[in-house]
């Protein structure tokens, strides 16, 4: 019986990592609901010069990656602003 619950648990936890894409960015990860249930693209590096090249990733695009993308450059910018 315990058996059964940790397998439970675990197919549920896995079932729920594949509802979602963790995208690390150099400062910070976001999480974006996948448009779909599949393995693709489930952890994504986006450091550096990497975020462009997802940017022609249909799936990343449909679940939002662009707008993320914009808050994370929006966060540099505000900590990056020179002091006058």
């Amino acid at each position: 019986m315990k058996n059964l619950v940790i397998l439970a648990l675990m197919a549920g936890a896995a079932f729920g990592v594949l509802n979602f894409h963790f995208i690390l960015f150099d400062d910070s990860v976001k999480v974006l609901q996948k448009s779909g249930l599949r393995m693709e693209h489930t952890f994504v590096d986006a450091r550096g010069n990497k975020a462009l090249k997802l940017l022609l990733m249909p799936d990343l695009i449909a679940a939002g990656f662009k707008d993320a993308l914009r808050e994370v450059e929006q966060e540099v910018d505000k900590h990056t602003e020179p002091v006058r």
